[in-house]
């Protein structure tokens, strides 16, 4: 493998590691939880919303942390190499509580094991995202690896995500985050070890934890972009939080038949991710990124009437297609505002946008737990024990309605930001 291959391919693996564990723990918190242990969706509401707020402090901290370290072995990397077994450690104890918890320590329990999880796969993704525009420069450099890593993300959602129902009911929800922990840590570690970082200029300077807040929240184009990505974010994530829920309560079919709803997003989304990357390569990153958006909120439409397998398997190859435009699209955004704040500043603080980004991204969590309490407010829907009149039209409004409102909102923050960019030669589009 030519040695440029072999570093997009190094890097771009990693995103099949941090996307095993951390895809199952935000799918199915809800469905192993609320609907087989008993806590109450106010209760899974209010833990989603409480941790948005944890993130917002943590974020930029472990951003800051990031790039002001200096070691033989990097930036990232010894941070990757300590948070990933913690990481493996605190995901395994999730998916295994003891057993007859009172309802008040599920709760406890649930709410300190998913805080610990998910800071610390905060810490692994900033770092992780930091070397992305570090270590690839030209944007069809980009390109290429960052469809090359979504690909690689999607195939680790068809394991962590579509064959998880199959997985648990042969294992059990313990076992199976046993082996997507073990797997994920594996694959982290192998890409913190054969990805080489940047080589840090001596007299570089350290970013200053006070000017780097200070330009960020200064940073309008740091502020639209991570806006629309939270709200997009927040209609995927209930689109796979919710799935579990649409097939067993509005499609009144096998718990397992969300397999085939899972796989079908995903495996149209693996197949249309280098449609997506030619795109990027032939026109301006900005069209083409709206042009994803727009095309996974009409994809919510069709599910909206879904009324049996086949037709949400429809609409699901649909959120398919536009998911794949979304995630090709959206890391380059992110990519090139890193690059705008170094050539305006002259510091090197990708760890602390990129955990930025990731926090914006996380806010998903407001959404996605006011989504939750309004299936209780206006539907009845309380648990697995109590799910109201209509639990049929709860899962419906969580999978398809609430989605496609966040979509137009990401939507209309995209017309709000624009890089002037300049269209490259069709000669070097050839050689790349």
């Amino acid at each position: 493998m030519p040695g440029s291959r072999l570093k997009s391919f190094n890097y771009a693996i990693g995103m099949f590691g941090t996307s095993i564990p951390i895809n199952m723990l935000k799918t199915y918190a809800a469905i192993f939880y609320v609907d087989k242990l008993g806590l109450t969706t106010v209760q899974f509401s209010l833990l989603l919303s409480v941790y948005t707020f944890i993130d917002a402090l943590d974020n930029p901290i472990y951003g800051y942390l990031s790039d002001r370290t200096r070691t033989r072995w990097g930036r990232r990397r010894p941070w990757l190499v300590l948070a990933t077994p913690l990481l493996v450690l605190f995901f395994i104890a999730f998916y295994s509580p003891p057993l007859q918890l009172g309802a008040s320590m599920l709760f406890a329990y649930c709410m300190i094991f998913y805080y610990l999880a998910g800071t610390l796969d905060s810490v692994i993704n900033a770092n992780y995202g930091a070397l992305f525009p570090e270590l690839f420069r030209s944007d069809a450099e980009r390109a290429s690896t960052n469809a090359l890593r979504q690909a690689f993300q999607l195939v680790a959602m068809i394991i962590s995500i579509a064959l998880t129902p199959l997985v648990t009911k042969a294992l059990g929800y313990q076992w199976t985050a046993i082996i997507y922990g073990l797997l994920g840590g594996v694959v982290i570690l192998y890409m913190s070890l054969t990805s080489r970082e940047v080589a840090e200029v001596k007299a570089e300077e350290k970013p200053e934890l006070w000017d780097s807040i200070k330009s960020l929240v200064t940073n309008r184009k740091f502020w639209i972009a991570g806006f629309a990505n939270a709200f997009y974010s927040a209609a995927m994530s209930l689109v796979l939080v919710s799935l579990p829920f649409f097939v067993k309560y509005t499609l009144a079919i096998p718990d397992s038949q969300a397999t085939i709803l899972f796989a079908a997003v995903l495996l149209i989304a693996i197949g249309c991710v280098a449609v997506w990357a030619r795109l990027v390569r032939r026109f301006p990153l900005i069209p083409v990124w709206r042009a994803s958006l727009v095309a996974l909120g009409v994809a919510f439409i069709p599910l909206m009437f879904a009324n049996s397998l086949v037709t949400a398997l429809l609409g699901s190859a649909l959120v398919g297609f536009g998911f794949a435009g979304v995630i090709t699209t959206m890391d380059l955004i992110g990519a090139k505002i890193m690059d705008e704040d170094t050539q305006k500043h002259n510091v090197r603080r990708e760890g602390i946008i990129s955990n930025a980004m990731g926090f914006m991204n996380r806010m998903n969590g407001l959404f996605t737990g006011a989504a939750f309490y309004l299936v209780f407010a206006l539907f009845g829907f309380e648990s697995g024990k109590n799910t109201g009149p209509q639990p049929d039209n709860a899962a419906r409004f969580l999978l398809a309605v609430f989605p496609m409102v966040l979509m137009v909102i990401s939507f209309g923050f995209s017309f709000l930001i624009d890089f002037h960019e300049k269209k490259e030669a069709p000669a070097s589009l050839a050689a790349e």
